[in-house]
């Protein structure tokens, strides 16, 4: 069997989304418990999602207390009933704590108000007692049926025909107390309220020379002040999971007192609402700062963010991750029998997962049960190895050994940013140099690229000079995009001079092109075999090795706010739509994964070829490629080129028998005129087919239609909406200008909306980091310091040159795991030309956004259709978010 027909037969196995059907069916979504940034986004997917595949979807208000209630409380949902509701935080359905569910009185009323409607599946939306509700409900499903038939309630055909009902979680939590997930919907938003807050302090408190403690939400789980600690470079920070040790006390008040002594004008404290010691006696707020004012005399001021925590408007992460969540559930749904298990949507790494849900809540319970025996070692293993990751890197950068505590390793470690600034670089600089020392090293910056490096702009770099480098944006050591190349021997000299045994290069595709070519002279310059490590820091997000890059997220928050910004400054006025122009190179990772989380209509990619048609026109009936359409045979509202184009099929390359679009729409040279008196770029050449196609782009089907994005904007107006988004990469093509589509909009639209244009340029890589890339850039950069040091430990002694290519490698994320690649087999993955990888994940996540804003679209779903054991772990070292 020859590659082709394997791949033939991969295909064939695949299953999508039309295959599946939700025809008959009625879906039920609800949010219960604790409100959550982002819930809002998972009911919008649901609802959408539901209403996709054919069937009916409801909203549960008020949680399980409307379900028990019935009447208004359950409402069919429309397509616009979810409009304009992706960024307001909180839930618009509703959330309730309800006795009543948790009797078998309460579940009776509510599986009668559910079963008069149809109601056969169930989304809840919540923590682990909604969660765990939801499943008794479930299990209890036929016996209650059967009962409201003995009372005469319904009958015995409702009882037959909604004989079990099938149930899907999500987890709305703050707190991200939930095991089985990376993240839980709202825990990315409630840390960027966190850092916020943390960030405008830390600013008066510098001025004063003050202490804060400042307590945060987590009654039961620490991660918020754990991730927040870290993201902040907090001096001291207490959690439920991991009390400090007897004695806390003097050793807080030791550090303390040491970071002032490094001329630290501040202390930052940060405590777990459920905070307590070994004893499980509560640590508060209110204790601590008595502690330091006795014991120091420090002017010391508490702070208790409360509910600030849980409001405001969800980060893009959050909208993305409940978009994600909410269309799986339904897939889940649908792809339900009788005999499957409640389940429970998840992430991991950056892979959509279903798990069993009672294996879930069973171990989230196991964690609360540690923690109430003293067994806190246990407790932050039950936690997941990202918990226990992210405590052990605080503990390395938050606390200095004295210097003659440690071992010295006699080597030199250098660290370099390479290509263009992106937010959460100084993170991940802070992080190796501090990792470094406690390795023993001595850690040398290169200032200003490879160009500096070339020059000998290199210094020492010590502890405290990385001090507060969290939170600013940028690169404070200076960046610029030259590569090595010219300078190599210049480069080497400096290697040879400051006897630097290791590298480690922080930046985006240039420190991969620099590596590549480091590689490469290592026969001829022997300072170069040196190991060398690169952490992925770019905004575009276009790094070969990883699927996520240092500053991607601070730059999709920032064109997520702006794109909220921008919609609401057209609210009360007529019909309107934007074009906005984001960065990213010919990589569309920016536009398609802003596209998704600010809710656009459409997002225009390199990735995705597209024409004129797929801006203007809809039905595009293709015909057998030898046919030139004449009037007999031309189909409705086409005609033939009027300027006497010869067929396109005379120039395009397609086999003979291959289907292409052979005629032009009668709109098409109208639009040509037009944009060629207001548009530099246009031009009035032969208008054949191959002229509107990109080269290569000739498709195999005999029949196939696209619905246009004017069209559909069209229609959208028609409605209650009066509101449209598009987002454009901005080398997505290079005749079809962010001037020209606007320009395309405008002339469409007449009559029905005006059109308006925004290049958001480089504020896109400007800014503080978001939480999730200075968490990102500390964690992943300690990790390549250990990379490094585990490798001159291994040539200690031995005097080892490192010329194999596994000692020059790039770190980062792939799927689930976390990934040393040799840059030799990266090679092989690479478009050069277009300075992007050869395959990106998150293409698989293009139709998403095209689902939720109306499109008919294929899009596979056998990824993650089969529930997962809790404790599944693959060879590899896992990687979360």
């Amino acid at each position: 069997m020859d590659d082709e027909d394997v791949a033939n037969r991969k295909v064939s196995f695949r299953k999508c989304l039309e295959h599946l059907s939700g025809a008959g069916k009625a879906i039920g979504v609800l949010t219960s418990g604790g409100d959550a940034q982002g819930m809002n986004a998972a009911v919008r997917a649901v609802v959408r999602m539901g209403i996709y595949v054919g069937a009916k979807v409801y909203f549960i208000y008020e949680g399980y207390q409307g379900m028990v209630d019935g009447d208004r409380n359950i409402v069919e949902a429309s397509w616009e009933s979810v409009s304009s509701i992706l960024q307001v935080g909180g839930t618009i359905i509703g959330s309730a704590r309800c006795k009543a569910f948790r009797t078998r009185e309460g579940r009776l009323r509510a599986a009668h108000n559910l079963v008069q409607r149809g109601i056969t599946n169930l989304c809840v939306i919540g923590g682990d007692g909604s969660l765990t509700g939801a499943n008794i409900f479930r299990k209890e499903w036929s016996g209650l049926l059967e009962e409201l038939a003995q009372n005469g309630e319904i009958d015995k055909e409702q009882v037959q025909k909604h004989s079990y009902l099938n149930v899907v979680g999500m987890v709305g939590s703050i707190d991200n107390d939930f095991c089985g997930t990376d993240m839980t919907i709202g825990t990315d938003s409630a840390l960027h309220r966190i850092i916020e807050v943390v960030d405008a302090i830390m600013t008066t408190a510098q001025s004063h020379q003050r202490t804060f403690v400042l307590e945060v939400m987590g009654r039961h789980c620490g991660y918020l002040a754990l991730v927040s600690a870290l993201a902040c470079g907090a001096d001291w920070v207490f959690l439920p999971e991991s009390p400090p040790e007897e004695g806390w006390q003097e050793n807080m008040c030791i550090k303390l007192s040491e970071n002032r002594a490094r001329k630290k004008r501040l202390n930052i404290i940060i405590v777990a609402e459920g905070a307590i010691d070994t004893q499980n006696k509560p640590i508060t707020s209110e204790q601590i700062k008595e502690l330091v004012v006795k014991q120091l005399g420090y002017d010391t001021r508490v702070t208790i963010l409360g509910h600030v925590q849980r409001g405001g408007t969800p980060s893009a992460f959050d909208r993305i991750l409940a978009s994600r969540m909410g269309v799986e559930a339904v897939v889940a749904l649908l792809q339900a029998t009788p005999e499957t298990p409640a389940c429970v949507v998840s992430l991991s790494g950056n892979q959509a997962v279903r798990l069993p849900l009672v294996e879930c809540v069973q171990m989230t319970q196991d964690v609360q049960r540690a923690m109430d025996e003293r067994r806190f070692k246990d407790a932050v293993r039950l936690r997941g190895r990202s918990f226990e990751s992210n405590l052990n890197t605080y503990k390395r950068l938050a606390i200095k050994l004295p210097d003659d505590q440690i071992v010295k390793s006699n080597c030199n470690v250098a660290i370099i940013n390479v290509g263009a600034p992106a937010a959460g670089m100084n993170a991940a600089v802070r992080s190796a140099v501090r990792v470094g020392i406690a390795d023993g090293h001595k850690m040398l910056a290169i200032y200003d690229g490879f160009e500096g490096f070339a020059k000998g702009q290199i210094k020492e770099i010590g502890w405290g000079d990385v001090g507060g480098w969290t939170g600013q944006g940028g690169s404070i050591l200076g960046t610029k995009r030259t590569l090595p190349g010219k300078s190599l021997e210049d480069i080497a000299a400096q290697m040879r001079k400051h006897s630097i045994n290791a590298l480690l290069i922080v930046g985006g595709f240039e420190a991969y092109l620099g590596l590549l070519e480091l590689s490469a002279a290592r026969d001829k310059y022997e300072e170069l075999c040196v190991p060398m490590v690169m952490v992925p820091a770019t905004v575009s997000n276009n790094v070969p090795g990883s699927d996520f890059s240092i500053g991607a997220d601070t730059a999709l928050n920032t064109i997520t706010d702006t794109c909220d910004r921008i919609k609401q400054s057209a609210s009360g006025t007529k019909r309107r739509v934007f074009i906005i122009e984001t960065m990213g190179g010919y990589c569309g990772y920016l536009a398609n994964m802003g596209g998704l989380a600010a809710g656009a209509d459409a997002a225009y990619i390199f990735e995705e070829p597209f024409d004129i048609r797929d801006l203007q026109f809809q039905g595009e009936d293709r015909v057998p490629l030898h046919t030139w359409p004449t009037p007999s045979n031309t189909p409705p509202g086409w005609d033939r080129c009027q300027n006497r184009c010869p067929p396109p099929h005379a120039d395009a390359s397609s086999a003979p028998g291959a289907t292409a679009d052979i005629s032009v729409p009668f709109g098409i040279l109208r639009l040509t005129r037009a944009f060629s008196k207001s548009a530099k770029k246009a031009t009035s050449r032969p208008c054949s087919a191959s002229a509107y196609l990109r080269s290569g782009t000739w498709t195999r089907t005999t029949v196939m239609t696209t619905e246009s994005n004017v069209e559909h904007l069209t229609e959208k107006m028609k409605t209650t909406i009066q509101r449209g988004l598009v987002l454009r990469n901005e080398s997505c093509n290079e005749n079809y200008t962010t001037d020209f589509i606007y320009q395309l909009y405008s002339e469409e639209g007449k009559g029905v909306f005006d059109c308006r244009k925004n290049v958001l340029g480089h504020m896109q890589q400007g800014g503080a980091p978001s939480p999730f890339d200075r968490n990102f850039g500390t964690k992943i950069s300690a990790r390549a310091m250990q990379w490094i040091s585990t490798k001159l430990k291994e040539a200690l002694g031995k005097g080892k040159r490192f010329m194999s290519d596994d000692s020059i490698c790039v770190l980062g994320i792939s799927k689930r795991n976390l990934l040393f690649q040799p840059v030799a087999q990266l090679r092989q993955e690479t478009d050069f030309e277009h300075r992007i990888p050869k395959e990106q994940w998150w293409l698989k996540l293009r139709p998403l956004m095209k689902i939720l804003a109306k499109y008919k679209v294929s899009y596979e779903v056998s990824d993650s259709d089969q529930l997962e054991p809790m404790h599944h772990r693959g060879h590899e070292e896992p990687a979360a978010i």
